[in-house]
């Protein structure tokens, strides 16, 4: 912008940025027209949020119900459910949640071992069928929870082995494997080679390279790959459902109990895992700004 320019721009109260076409004739800024889409997609988010917040709301406000045997209209408020949690039918629900933890954590770990090593291994290695193998992981993706279920029960029976945790654990193991191979597998073909050579140039042995370098940069894959796992087979009930028996886990209790209205314990403990969610992500979220923060003033 040339110096006349300027000195008009500022005393007709311009910045550099504007124009005259942005003011009116007078000097003065124009007014936004305000269309359909910049109304439109905030009321949009809006609705969406609201129907998505309604059922969790529903279940927070509903864990306060006085109820007694039903929990489908409001009888009152008390504390009493999340005071004494584990007391309705015999601790029936407490039970329920204790067994999807256990089944859960188990398959977690199992899945994330075998899925990080086979991650690996399509990865970093050739050989026969590496690509067979590669797209049969994703079928049980791809297929149906009941068909899949259903298989699995029918195997278990043909075996004669008996349904009980066990076999959930290894039902939940199998599906979650296909998750972890394809988080950890990105995760690993991004990694820099150069840092391993680096590694090895520095006399480390194939175990130190791996435990010091190769295995804290696929941390945060693995990481995001077990909470996967672990939230599928935390709300698992199709699959579970063909193959646990007589052992109740808590999708299990909360399906038996939906014909006469959850118990205002179930609404306690989805509650409280909702809010523990809610807690993780926050720090998470907290943490991550203060580390960028410190970086900023590093550098």
């Amino acid at each position: 912008m040339s110096g006349e320019v300027q000195a008009a721009a500022v005393l007709g109260g311009f910045t550099e940025s504007e124009t005259q076409e942005d003011r009116g004739p007078r000097g003065f800024p124009r007014r936004r027209r305000i269309g359909l889409g910049d109304w439109l997609l905030p009321v949009y988010t809006v609705l969406a949020f609201v129907f998505l917040l309604i059922p969790i709301a529903y279940t927070f406000v509903f864990s306060f119900n006085d109820s007694l045997k039903s929990n489908i209209s409001w009888r009152g408020f008390t504390l009493d459910k999340w005071l004494n949690v584990c007391n309705v039918e015999g601790g029936a629900v407490c039970q329920a949640f204790t067994n999807s933890i256990i089944i859960g954590l188990v398959a977690t770990l199992i899945a994330t071992v075998l899925g990080t090593m086979i991650a690996i291994a399509l990865v970093r290695y050739r050989f026969r069928a590496r690509s067979a193998i590669s797209l049969l992981l994703f079928l049980p993706m791809a297929t149906p929870e009941v068909v899949l279920g259903a298989g699995l029960a029918a195997q278990f029976l043909a075996v004669g082995v008996p349904k009980d945790m066990t076999t959930i654990i290894l039902a939940h193991t199998m599906f979650c494997i296909s998750f972890v191979v394809v988080t950890v597998k990105a995760r690993v073909a991004s990694l820099d080679p150069a840092l391993e050579e680096a590694g090895r140039d520095l006399y480390g042995s194939p175990s130190q390279v791996f435990w010091r370098v190769t295995f804290p940069l696929l941390t945060p894959g693995i990481l995001a790959a077990a909470l996967l796992s672990f939230a599928l087979s935390f709300d698992d009930f199709i699959i579970t459902n063909f193959n646990s028996g007589s052992v109740s886990t808590f999708p299990k209790y909360i399906y038996i109990s939906a014909s006469r209205g959850i118990p205002a314990e179930a609404n306690v403990i989805a509650s409280a895992v909702f809010l523990f969610a809610l807690v993780l992500v926050i720090g998470a979220q907290v943490s991550r700004a203060a580390r960028a923060k410190r970086l900023a003033k590093l550098g």
